[in-house]
């Protein structure tokens, strides 16, 4: 579906007839999409490496100097189209973003990430250590002269900082050590980077010097990436605000530390969106606005609101107990594919940790089914932590699901999702118990990143294929 819906009933209360809009989902995307996102890789990696052989680069093996430099050349083009490739894979094309959901998309930028990276180093190592095999002026003299006498050399130097300073950030260690918005904001340093190697390339690299057509090329695929960042990253989000125009209506606490957002506005049924669905949201009348949080939908969208439910987990997400009614919002997205149109099967598993239980109380009421079709297994430290605890249960009754909430702490004797109370039980023998029929489920997981991967353990050896485990990590 890709319009809104509108329906014409009779309002029970006047006996006069209204519209409804209908929300419009998520469109659909063709599964051939991601098929041709990976051959767009491959082939323009092929291409990439066909410039070397065209430019000699075979016949340059034949001295050690020679294949010290070509080796190096040729690590400096894949290096450069890989990190093309991470451009556009977090430029938040929608066609993109649908046909592999952020955390795929963020798993395989971090994999190109580190491939690009090492051969960023190669191609610099290789291309010292050849001239200088084949100069008078030394090791040292020679890394003097290649960056101070060749063009665009100095401007490359500068972006090889900003990406080894995006690389460090991004390890493991380091990055458990940053705030959130810190990370991100370095984190940008990689299209200062991208920006600042790229005229080096095009001025003084052999495959590209008095070749037009590797030039346009070249320039052709960088300028599309530039297209799709600013149009999908900037310009989308900008005009789905104004057009939009949304504001905060209602702001509540829906339990200890844990806060409900409602915003409003204009046209909200041409949005394309699903329960289970996240955006990044700004709320522009607050402090710290120049900083987006991820927060899904914690309730099915109607076309006339969005809501949101966070855990005060951080700055961002305490400063939403302080929104006033009118705030201005602006967002980015939809993004996620933890929504009803990856389903594939008639029964649905909803495996909920703490917070998470946000994606699942919208796709609980919004999910087709019939009585017995869903089950959803909340885990909570304790019923004071439980929230939407009548909503559940309303719509439980109205929907024919089933619920389950498992409560207490962690089970201390292993790693595992489930409470000490439980821990006689194996992982999976629990979600056994609870749905005897698990292997026939399609699955969807939302809780912290630790216990999303424990309990997408036990849903795989209780025999649930992984094409049927839907999910959404966020953490960065």
């Amino acid at each position: 579906m890709t319009a809104a819906t509108l329906t014409r009933t009779e309002d029970p209360m006047s006996g006069q007839a209204r519209v409804e809009h209908r929300p419009v989902g998520v469109p659909e995307t063709p599964r051939w999409w991601r098929d041709a996102a990976g051959a767009f890789t491959w082939l323009t990696m092929l291409f990439v490496v066909a410039l070397w052989v065209r430019r000699g680069g075979l016949a340059e093996l034949d001295s050690t100097s020679g294949a010290l430099t070509t080796l190096g050349r040729l690590g400096g083009l894949v290096s450069a189209q890989l990190l093309l490739v991470q451009v556009l894979l977090m430029a938040r094309i929608p066609v993109v973003e649908r046909s592999y959901g952020q955390d795929e998309l963020a798993r395989r930028h971090r994999l190109v990430g580190l491939w690009s990276f090492n051969l960023m180093w190669a191609h610099i190592v290789l291309i010292w250590i050849g001239y200088a095999a084949g100069s008078t002026l030394g090791l040292w003299g020679t890394l003097v002269d290649l960056v101070l006498n060749y063009p665009g050399m100095l401007l490359a130097v500068a972006g090889t900082v900003a990406l080894c300073l995006v690389v460090w950030t991004s390890v493991r260690a380091s990055r458990a050590r940053l705030r959130y918005e810190s990370w991100h904001l370095m984190h940008l340093y990689a299209y200062l980077g991208v920006g600042l190697a790229l005229p080096h390339q095009l001025w003084t690299g052999q495959d590209f010097v008095g070749n037009t057509a590797a030039t346009v090329f070249w320039w052709g695929l960088w300028g599309a990436a530039v297209a799709a960042v600013l149009g999908y990253r900037v310009g989308l989000p900008l005009y789905r605000t104004l057009h939009h125009r949304l504001v905060v209506s209602r702001v509540y606490a829906e339990g200890p530390g844990v806060t409900t957002v409602v915003v409003t506005g204009r046209d909200l049924d041409r949005l394309p969106v699903g329960a289970g669905q996240f955006f990044n949201w700004r709320f522009l009348d607050n402090p710290g606005a120049s900083r987006a949080h991820p927060y899904s939908l914690s309730a099915a969208p109607d076309g006339r609101t969005l809501r949101i439910t966070a855990a005060h987990l951080g700055d961002g997400s305490a400063a939403l107990a302080d929104l006033v009614p009118g705030s201005r919002v602006l967002l980015e997205g939809p993004y996620g594919r933890l929504h009803a149109g990856v389903r594939t099967r008639r029964k649905v598993l909803l495996l909920a940790g703490g917070i998470g239980i946000t994606p699942m109380r919208a796709l609980l009421e919004e999910l087709p089914q019939g009585p017995g079709d869903v089950t959803l297994v909340y885990r909570a430290h304790s019923q004071e932590d439980v929230i939407f605890a009548d909503e559940l249960m309303n719509l439980a009754r109205a929907r024919g699901a089933r619920i389950f909430t498992v409560l207490g702490d962690r089970a201390t004797d292993r790693a595992s999702w489930l409470p000490q109370s439980a821990a006689h039980l194996s992982d999976t023998e629990a979600l056994r118990h609870l749905v005897p029929d698990l292997a026939d489920h399609d699955v969807y997981l939302c809780g912290g990143v630790e216990w999303m991967d424990l309990a997408r353990a036990a849903v795989l050896a209780g025999g649930v294929p992984p094409a049927n485990i839907h999910f959404e990590r966020f953490s960065y």
